[in-house]
């Protein structure tokens, strides 16, 4: 009698334990009762390793590659996520890889001799460079991403909207500064140029890269 009540409580405590598992599961939502159009993916922290190189490196990099019509040069200073687009954007508009490169995805380096530069700004593994675009007459914000053990050109993780920003840039902070001292606290953003490749996602908002001027109005 006294074996038949033991096995009688102990198999009590694990139909209530079972109970208990049970409820505490049901806390979750279902798969397919979530709401599928909600994009609440963000992107894994990037891991890279400390260089010597530098955003503004590599951009001389680019640029010399891109004034010797070198595709393939231009594709090493390219991120790993930037060639997939560059890919994707070839086959989409059926035309040639090499075209697509051509002008490194960037205004700047329409420049006969290389632009100015300023501005150079690194956090974790993303950096920042300001270069003129003497053909448009501004400053082009490049992106870059520390990837390979080395400083690559971002366009990729820009239009992935992966990149993450490593700070305002010169150009945005003096505008802001003048907007604020004409007594203008709405400040007005800055968004990325006009690179005829299709429309970026809304952040981050940035001046550059380009690809062709924007178009003039009728």
């Amino acid at each position: 009698m006294q074996n038949f009540m033991l096995r009688s409580f102990t198999g009590f405590q694990i139909l209530i334990l079972c109970l208990v598992a049970m409820a505490c599961g049901g806390n979750e939502p279902p798969a397919s009762k979530t709401n599928s159009n909600v994009n609440t993916r963000t992107p894994p922290e990037r891991v890279c390793e400390p260089t010597s190189d530098t955003p503004t490196e590599a951009y001389k990099r680019l640029y010399a590659a891109v004034k010797a019509k070198n595709t393939e040069n231009i594709k090493a200073e390219m991120s790993e996520a930037s060639r997939e687009f560059a890919e994707s954007l070839a086959s989409r508009q059926n035309k040639p890889v090499e075209k697509v490169y051509e002008n490194g995805f960037t205004a700047t380096t329409f420049s006969p001799t290389l632009p100015e530069i300023r501005d150079e700004r690194v956090k974790g593994c993303w950096g920042g460079l300001e270069v003129r675009n003497s053909k448009d007459n501004k400053w082009e914000d490049v992106p870059f991403v520390n990837e390979g053990g080395g400083w690559k050109f971002a366009i990729g993780e820009i239009f992935s909207n992966e990149y993450q920003s490593p700070g305002k840039n010169r150009d945005t902070l003096e505008k802001e500064a003048a907007n604020m001292a004409r007594g203008n606290t709405a400040v007005p953003s800055y968004p990325m140029g006009n690179t005829n490749i299709g429309a970026p996602p809304p952040a981050p908002k940035y001046d550059g890269p380009q690809v062709e001027p924007l178009p003039k109005k009728r």
